[in-house]
């Protein structure tokens, strides 16, 4: 099967990125050095082509009801313009994926979620959506997303829009012009600095994409892949599903329990998989779940997701769901779910890297945290 080209797809060949298949996608992995892209986007700024991820519009009378059926949060309960992370889990409580949703309307939302589960996510609202009011509706090939990230953002974007950006707070968005252009703009983001993600109609994505290169020419703006994304996310301590979440693990496995809200007045307060996730929340309280923390390497080898993270005996106590060098802190990071015996911050314990037994230092997330 042939992979799916973003609308921007043109661009990143002219600009001599390296390219990787990413759920099922042809996107770019980096232009030139992962370093200095990672650097620009905690320093300067950085601009992503994010259009792989998968846009779902639920609208209708009882489109907030539906999504608070579907879902483990109490969207019905956002005002308008406002967004708000939230997860669909499976009956069982296990995490099917995690999800911004925005509502962009009274009676409309849009769900955002990983490209590698948008199908599933689709299919799932579907089934879910039976008996209410509501249609949810695939988005997929009505937007292109961008994403310009760092702290002159703002001053590169200002220069382009007409909206009120200073104004415009974390988790929220808005219909705005940009480069003369309609789009959803949003100050969200997936880096750990402040930034924005714009909707926009493919059509009109070179443009924009053109004009916030100028824009931001002066100000050291350069275009990043994929890889530098990970590690800026990474640094930021912000989970990634199929590394730090998955249908084994339920939210409060996760330590992200407070996503699901059991206090909704809808429905009944009934949503699918509240049984299961009740029953969760009582075990995490009762015998706390292994815990998700930060690792840091004072030496060179990286820890790599799989590896065994163990004890002075070498007993095993945790397992490594992401690693690779921080070009902020110049040191190898990971993040890891380890027994909660061993997550107190300051902990000695080693990474199973090939049968050497490497140490780290536990820490508390995130690694990096920008200044506000």
């Amino acid at each position: 099967m042939s992979l799916r080209l973003t609308a921007l797809d043109a661009v990143h060949r002219s600009l001599g990125a390296t390219m990787t298949d990413f759920a099922g996608w042809d996107m770019p992995l980096r232009y030139g050095s992962e370093r200095e892209e990672h650097l620009a986007v905690r320093t300067k700024a950085g601009l992503f082509d994010l259009s792989h991820m998968g846009e779902i519009t639920v609208t209708g009378p009882q489109a907030g009801e539906l999504l608070d059926h579907a879902l483990v949060g109490f969207v019905s309960a956002l005002a308008v313009n406002k967004a708000r992370y939230t997860m669909i889990c499976a009956p069982d409580g296990g995490i099917l994926d995690d999800l911004i949703v925005y509502r962009t309307g009274d009676a409309e939302f849009m769900v955002v979620a990983n490209a590698s589960n948008a199908q599933l996510v689709l299919d799932e609202l579907t089934a879910r959506a039976e008996g209410f009011n509501a249609v949810v509706r695939d988005d997929r090939d009505a937007y292109a997303l961008i994403a310009v990230q760092g702290p002159d953002s703002p001053a590169i974007l200002g220069s382009l829009t007409d909206a009120d950006l200073p104004g415009l707070k974390y988790y929220t968005a808005l219909p705005a012009t940009v480069a003369g252009r309609p789009a959803l703009l949003a100050r969200t983001g997936y880096t750990g600095e402040d930034g924005f993600e714009l909707f926009v109609a493919p059509g009109d994505a070179e443009a924009i994409w053109a004009a916030l290169t100028e824009a931001g020419a002066s100000f050291g703006l350069i275009p990043c892949g994929l890889s530098c994304r990970d590690t800026l996310r990474l640094e930021a301590g912000m989970p990634l599903y199929g590394h730090e979440l998955n249908t084994s693990l339920t939210p409060f496995d996760a330590g992200l329990g407070r996503v699901v809200r059991f206090d909704k007045t809808t429905n009944d307060g009934e949503f699918v998989g509240r049984a299961a996730l009740e029953k969760a929340a009582e075990q995490a309280a009762a015998t706390p779940p292994r815990v998700l923390v930060g690792l840091v390497s004072p030496g060179r080898r990286v820890p790599r997701a799989e590896m065994n993270v163990v004890d002075a005996e070498g007993t095993v106590i945790g397992v490594i769901t992401s690693g690779a060098p921080s070009p902020t802190l110049g040191k190898p990071i990971a993040m890891a779910y380890v027994d909660a015996a061993h997550a107190t911050p300051g902990s000695s314990v080693a990474v199973d890297v090939r049968g050497t037994h490497e140490p780290v230092e536990v820490i508390a997330l995130p690694f990096y945290k920008r200044a506000r």
